[in-house]
């Protein structure tokens, strides 16, 4: 029969993945695609969809043989929508979010809300052209009259995924609540410019429903999916009973409070803060910095400079004696992005001919960094913030230097480093658990290690 499992297929921009977790939350199988590439009808990179659903229905007739699959479950990428004509079959390729927006599509469209400013805020969502999902559905309105008309359904890439196997159409809460402009966030429904364009959307439903599928002659729950940013989250609100704040670092730290539940600023949307939802239907207050990416182009600068391997980074320790004073930086007097920061994230204007040696010109953009990093950590802390602890996960949980600024930065907060392998498909596992298996989720461990301030 084999052993039980869930199987969770983790749909990235780059990568496609299906793991197993079995009933102790174990990963027990792991296999990862890359797919090519094509192009849309208009000429622009997208997923190969077809190729993506062959794989997955491949992938779990193979699997079905070796494990006893109890439910299937998926999280993707966001801001991508799929198309369903009155046979239920798909109308389009699956567009991507980088296209940009024609002139035209949003002409006078804000107005009708109040403004940009005031409809951004109602529905959490900076203006982002076609990275605001449902405005991609008023594009193929406007620029493809003809195509618009015969959609019947439209549902987001994680509720697609669902749908190839349970033909059934359905919405969620963590899809449409990630800066898609379809949700009204005062009123917690959809924003009404859908009916007065005459668009309906299913209801949203809860990320823990499963719907029975019989796949090679066997009962399999499936899920409705969940959009991949609050899958990540879901093992810290499942494995710790404190507030906390969140603070994903790679190419972006993404900082996430899902303990604000105050409304978002008009200043907060101008600095990229913007709100998700969680599995449990709250707002997730967040912010984003181009962290990962801004450190690895100016250690680039610096390794040039000082005529060191690019990699000479991990190796260096925090040194007490070549920290800058960390009061400066955090009061905005930094060396590196003093000013602004570039379009190619390359600060030239800091004479490297200050620094003695690499470490030296390291351990300051690392503070600089740091930083720019509480400045996005402000941007999300409520006003009666009542969060304990901060949890860092990704790359630069494990850059010393980092950490433990940010650890000082933090003197009231507890500050942690957590090394969980694979938290968004855990948590898009977890989201199913109790209907797979029928019991709770088992006790989960965060790999937390908590940082000792000096």
């Amino acid at each position: 029969m084999g052993q039980d499992v869930i199987a969770v297929f983790d749909i990235g921009k780059t990568n496609k993945k299906v793991l197993l977790f079995d009933r102790s939350l174990s990963l027990v199988f792991q296999d990862e695609q890359i797919f090519e590439e094509i192009r849309d009808d208009d000429g622009f990179a997208c997923d190969d969809i077809e190729k993506i659903e062959k794989w997955m229905g491949d992938t779990i007739g193979g699997l079905s043989g070796r494990f006893n699959i109890k439910a299937v479950n998926f999280t993707t990428y966001g801001a991508t929508l799929v198309y369903l004509d009155h046979n239920g079959k798909r109308l389009t390729p699956v567009y991507n979010y980088l296209k940009p927006m024609p002139e035209g599509v949003l002409d006078n469209f804000y107005e009708k809300y109040g403004g940009m400013e005031a409809f951004c805020r109602q529905t959490a969502s900076p203006a982002l052209g076609m990275l605001n999902s449902g405005l991609q559905v008023l594009w193929l309105k406007r620029k493809k009259p003809g195509v618009f008309s015969k959609v019947n359904a439209i549902v987001h890439l994680p509720q697609y995924m669902s749908y190839c196997f349970t033909g059934q159409i359905t919405s969620e809460y963590t899809s449409i609540g990630c800066h898609t402009a379809l949700w009204d966030f005062d009123h917690m429904k959809y924003h009404r410019w859908l009916s007065d364009e005459k668009i309906k959307l299913p209801e949203p439903e809860s990320n823990s429903k499963v719907h029975d599928v019989q796949i090679n002659g066997k009962t399999v729950g499936v899920g409705t999916g969940i959009h991949d940013s609050s899958a990540s989250l879901v093992p810290y609100l499942k494995g710790t009973g404190d507030p906390f704040i969140l603070m994903s670092t790679g190419t972006w730290c993404i900082i996430m409070n899902p303990f604000n539940y105050e409304p978002l600023t008009a200043e907060q949307l101008k600095r990229d803060t913007l709100c998700y939802m969680s599995v449990n239907q709250k707002q997730v207050k967040s912010s984003r910095l181009f962290m990962g990416h801004m450190h690895d182009v100016n250690v680039k600068r610096l390794a040039e400079h000082f005529g060191v391997d690019a990699g000479s980074y991990k190796k260096v320790k925090p040194n007490d004696a070549l920290l800058p004073g960390l009061a400066d930086a955090f009061n905005g007097e930094r060396m590196f992005f003093s000013r602004e920061i570039p379009e190619d994230y390359i600060d030239r204007s800091v004479d490297l001919g200050k620094f003695s040696s690499f470490d030296e010109a390291y351990h300051q953009l690392i503070t600089d960094l740091v930083s720019l990093c509480m400045e996005s950590l402000e941007l999300v802390t409520a006003a009666d913030d009542r969060t304990k602890s901060v949890f860092i996960s990704g790359g630069f949980a494990r850059n010393e230097i980092f950490v433990k600024l940010i650890a000082s930065a933090l003197p009231e907060k507890k500050v942690y480093t957590s090394e969980i392998d694979n938290a968004t498909a855990m948590g898009t596992a977890i989201t199913i658990w109790e209907a797979a298996f029928g019991e709770q989720v088992p006790a989960l461990d965060l790999g937390l290690m908590e940082i000792i301030k000096h």
